[in-house]
């Protein structure tokens, strides 16, 4: 990419970031006081996003869709243009939550198409991996409680339809109890686990420069993140409660655990170079 329009590209994921930290919020807090906020800096950054693909194609004169990462900015593009006139046209201020993390990752990676310097320090390099780490055990943690709420939950369910439950019902909390259990510990889940995402591209961009979308475990990550971000817009904008956010949540801790032991063998592999 060229490099004024990879300058463009980071305002854009720069300003897109706040539409991020409304996201986080509302799942977190359940408020959305930052949402007129977040609206206007994500439209600025569509500006500016647009005016990065246009540099692009002037440069390169061609339309600029030929690599992975030209491709993921375009598609980022084009997924906040049409968010922008769904809630002009509907007013569907719900449907952020879903689509603010999905552009500003986009973005965000759409900007790790040109080499930049390595780790100046091994300390700062092995900080940064830590946090990562951190994040994902602690998202990791979040989603296994969602998980055994949800089995808790079809338990529950399934009981509740006998007509001779087993005493060891009575002992488990109401069906109301496990859902708010479930909703919180899968929004802040997935937080963790978006703030892990962003942490892990950055690392491994540096370590790696363009080579590291290249890696299969990173793609399973990715894979992973949107499953999750599938979960949290079925249940915060479709309404998804019970039985079938309970099945899919068990689905995405597998997933989880699918790339941690993915995961597991990259940072082996990243730590020894």
């Amino acid at each position: 990419m060229a490099e004024m329009s990879v300058i463009w590209l980071r305002v854009a994921a720069a300003l897109y970031s706040v539409g991020l930290l409304h996201a986080i919020l509302m799942l977190v807090r359940r408020r959305e006081q930052l949402f007129r906020v977040a609206l206007g800096t994500f439209t600025l950054g569509a500006v500016f996003h647009f005016v990065s693909i246009v540099e692009e194609g002037i440069v390169s004169n061609r339309c600029p869709i030929t690599n992975f990462y030209e491709t993921l900015s375009m598609c980022a593009f084009l997924v906040a243009i049409l968010y922008l006139f769904v809630q002009w046209r509907y007013k569907m201020e719900s449907l952020s939550a879903f689509i603010f993390p999905l552009v500003f990752v986009g973005s965000l990676v759409a900007t790790l198409g040109n080499p930049v310097s390595v780790f100046a320090s091994p300390v700062v390099r092995n900080a940064w991996l830590t946090v990562h780490i951190v994040l994902v055990l602690l998202g990791f943690a979040a989603l296994v409680v969602t998980a055994v709420a949800s089995l808790l939950y079809l338990f529950q369910e399934r009981e509740l339809k006998n007509k001779k439950p087993r005493k060891f019902y009575y002992r488990l909390p109401a069906l109301g109890t496990l859902d708010d259990l479930i909703s919180k510990s899968m929004n802040m889940g997935f937080v963790l686990m978006t703030l892990a995402v962003i942490a892990a591209s950055t690392w491994a961009f540096i370590v790696l420069k363009t080579a590291w979308i290249k890696q299969p475990d990173i793609a399973i990550s990715f894979f992973t993140w949107g499953t999750y971000l599938a979960l949290v817009f079925m249940r915060t904008t479709v309404g998804w409660r019970g039985r079938k956010a309970a099945i899919m949540t068990v689905a995405v801790l597998g997933f989880s655990a699918i790339t941690w032991v993915a995961h597991s063998r990259l940072g082996a592999m990243l730590l020894n170079q």
